[in-house]
């Protein structure tokens, strides 16, 4: 080989390295100032699968916990009101249902249901241990979960054990095809629901 074909071939590798090296430097110059010519299609794809994959992981702790949810029914008594009924019917699903009774100076709530030996029984929705953190109690199956500490209660034992972080008893008693409980039981519960002297 010539000389200068040698010359010339040498010339042409050092000018295609040197426009190699430039081409990467312009490549990573426009990467890092953010004028880069590819798509960012994929950088948007992949972040928005995250805010969705977190949405959802965030829906399913949250909202996606339907034990938390309350079946909540509130009612304000007049005076010369000295009772509440409820038709026995009402409970033949076997769900707790959750009530809130306000009085002029007190809210009080409370939770009915049919357990599972058939019997309708009927709780504050509070606690000896647990009343000053206000959470209740949640159903998960056949039993009562406290929203505080996580205990879980059969239902067969709500109205019977008493105490601890058990449901505290709520009287009530059956005439006819009515569910009666009395305004003063249900102010008996009082204590569990004044919330002014809690840390």
């Amino acid at each position: 080989m010539s000389r200068k074909k040698k010359k010339i071939r040498n010339i042409a590798k050092t000018t295609n390295t040197q426009k190699s090296n430039n081409d990467k430097t312009a490549d990573k110059k426009a990467i890092v100032m953010g004028t880069d010519k590819k798509s960012r299609f994929p950088l948007i794809a992949v972040i928005l699968s995250v805010v969705f994959i977190a949405g959802g992981v965030y829906y399913a702790i949250n909202s996606g916990n339907s034990k938390a949810s309350y079946d909540t029914s509130s009612f304000s008594m007049n005076s010369t009101a000295s009772k509440v009924t409820y038709p026995v019917s009402l409970f033949d699903d076997h769900k707790a249902r959750h009530y809130v009774y306000k009085g002029k100076d007190v809210t009080i709530k409370y939770f009915i249901l049919k357990s599972s030996d058939g019997i309708i029984r009927a709780a504050f929705d509070a606690c000896d241990v647990c009343w000053k953190a206000g959470k209740g109690y949640y159903q998960d199956g056949d039993v009562m979960v406290c929203r505080n500490c996580g205990r879980r209660f059969a239902s067969v034992l709500v109205n019977v054990v008493q105490g601890g972080c058990n449901p505290a008893p709520l009287k009530r008693k059956i005439e006819g095809d009515q569910l009666v409980i009395y305004i003063n039981d249900i102010l008996e519960g009082k204590q569990y629901f004044n919330f002014s002297g809690r840390i």
